[in-house]
């Protein structure tokens, strides 16, 4: 039994020697190498900030990928204008250039200029019988715009009298379209009798003719 203890004691004692010896030398490595250890510390740190900033990195290109893949229109996109007459139903399709205006737009920017030119058109338009726009196409390669006219037919015209003057009224008999200075007396009495009635004129064409001929 004392030869066991004695032989545990000795184990105890050796455990404990070599523990302390082993945490002498690190702090004495410690303290004679100091750069050895901050250089690690500083490495780790180095090591963690550069995953970093290259999961930043990969974030951005993300983000400049997806928004790089939004369809704009450019100069070099193809333009096309569809001009549909919704009377006759026929369609005239022409290839213009690119508005200065719609470069750099993507299909919602777009959208939204050609809500403004709908609720504004131009004078010249309106007088062409515009009736609305709409985008049929797009992509960064072709864009097609289509608008729609309904000009109306001339309509007829009604020779009338006014305190002994001829009067041209348009078709409906109530608004005036124009004063002469044909008197009805000038005229022979079989056309006096016609323009009393009201004497229709189908086209502006043959108005203009007759107001020609009977003008003084």
């Amino acid at each position: 039994m004392k030869l066991l203890r004695r032989i545990s004691l000795f184990l105890v004692l050796s455990s404990v020697m070599l523990g302390v010896g082993g945490y002498t030398a690190l702090k004495a490595e410690q303290f004679f190498y100091p750069n050895r250890y901050q250089m690690k510390e500083t490495r780790n740190e180095d090591k963690q900030q550069y995953e970093e900033d290259a999961h930043y990195d990969m974030q951005e290109q993300v983000i400049e990928t997806a928004v790089g893949d939004i369809p704009v229109v450019t100069a070099d996109t193809a333009y096309f204008v569809e001009e549909v007459d919704l009377i006759s139903g026929t369609v005239h399709e022409t290839e213009e250039s690119v508005p200065v205006k719609y470069i750099g737009l993507d299909r919602e920017g777009l959208l939204q200029e050609l809500e403004s030119y709908d609720d504004n058109p131009p004078l010249t338009e309106l007088e062409q019988g515009f009736e609305t726009i709409e985008l049929t196409a797009f992509s960064k390669d072709r864009v097609v715009i289509c608008k729609y006219y309904k000009l109306e037919e001339d309509k007829g015209f009604y020779l009338m009298v006014a305190d002994h003057f001829i009067v041209v009224y348009r078709e409906d008999k109530q608004t005036l379209y124009m004063n002469t200075d044909i008197l009805l007396d000038s005229l022979n009495e079989t056309l006096q009798t016609e323009i009393m009635r009201g004497k229709y004129v189908e086209t502006e064409e043959e108005l203009y003719n007759f107001l020609e001929s009977y003008s003084s």
